[in-house]
């Protein structure tokens, strides 16, 4: 599925015609249409206000993987609040691990968290 293709399935998961989802981005109907008929490219710009606006995960709008929709912030820190006062320990201490880590070893986590989706992803195709 092309990334036109995908900007096309979240508009009419939401429910949106081209004019009103074109409208919430700032751009037109035709422009909306242009990109999802692949006719034009989505600049980088473009990727990031959808993402924003409609809470598109980024990795699914540019790859295809992961689910289309993120949980929005509130959500998030809602559950992590649950989780730092709840009975579990291993989850708590899953946070204070990841708050030790330094920028390159976030980085590393994240190359090796892609390696184990895309070879699970390979596992499941056979």
């Amino acid at each position: 599925m092309t990334q036109g293709e995908r900007i096309r399935e979240v508009r009419n998961t939401l429910g949106l015609t081209l004019e009103k989802f074109g409208d919430r981005l700032g751009v037109t109907k035709v422009a909306i249409s242009n990109i999802e008929k692949g006719n034009r490219n989505l600049t980088e710009q473009m990727t990031k206000a959808i993402c924003r606006e409609f809470n598109v995960d980024y990795m699914w709008l540019t790859t295809g993987d992961g689910e289309m929709f993120i949980d929005n912030d509130d959500d998030f820190i809602e559950r992590i609040d649950r989780i730092m006062a709840g009975e579990d320990e291993a989850r708590k201490n899953l946070f204070k691990f990841m708050l030790e880590l330094s920028d390159d070893d976030i980085a590393a986590l994240d190359r090796l968290m892609k390696k184990a989706i895309k070879f699970t992803q390979d596992k499941e195709k056979d």
